[in-house]
């Protein structure tokens, strides 16, 4: 029987191999262009959130692709993943707050990004920021590298990597994550603390390891 996660990690092979997003992916096949993005994935509730038999089938038609070749990516997911690979998706602060290399669920996406290796890199999803300046010391210094989990769960006391709609990418505490207003304490005591509005808000996701 075929998991949740091999259903989406087959769209998302899926897209990969004809060289598209799965926002492209989706336009492809005459959908919503935001039907197969991660933030999708999961209910407000943390329930998994299930492709409809629907946008399957629409995105095999508009590529091709076969039903049996299609639960052969799904196969694939978990024995082409190897648990023991370091290598992640590496980008500087200054490109990250730029547009076009995250999708509107906080994952790397698009081109640019360079590799690096690092051991404690394990969810299938994690990626690596570097930290450019002195607006993180003490904790983080330019240069440091910054290890990033956008499926981790965030919870109140964990430091989070923080972008917002205007493209501004920070590294801070998470103080507070209400429905209407996200508190963020500053790293640096000489930088002031931050409070946005949720709707101000592209994504938020924790940080899993740094090297120091």
């Amino acid at each position: 029987m075929l998991s949740h996660k091999q259903i989406w990690s087959a769209i998302d092979a899926l897209a990969e191999h004809n060289d598209l997003s799965v926002s492209a992916l989706a336009r492809r096949a005459g959908l919503d262009p935001t039907a197969f993005n991660r933030s999708k994935r999961l209910a407000a509730d943390g329930r998994q959130r299930w492709p409809s038999t629907e946008s399957v089938s629409r995105i095999l038609e508009a590529t091709g692709c076969s039903l049996a070749d299609f639960a052969g990516l799904a196969d694939d997911t978990d024995a082409g993943t190897d648990p023991a690979s370091s290598a992640v998706p590496l980008l500087g602060f200054a490109k990250a707050g730029t547009g076009g290399y995250f999708d509107d669920g906080g994952f790397p996406t698009g081109h640019g990004w360079d590799v690096v290796d690092l051991p404690a890199a394990s969810a299938r999803h994690a990626y690596a920021l570097k930290v450019q300046g002195e607006s993180m010391l003490p904790l983080y210094r330019d240069g440091d590298t910054l290890i990033v989990d956008p499926e981790a769960t965030v919870r109140t006391g964990d430091r989070v990597v923080v972008r917002t709609l205007d493209g501004e990418i920070m590294a801070k505490v998470l103080r507070r994550n209400g429905p209407g207003t996200v508190e963020l304490a500053s790293l640096n005591p000489d930088h002031a603390d931050r409070t946005f509005d949720r709707d101000e808000i592209d994504w938020i996701a924790r940080i899993v390891w740094a090297s120091q």
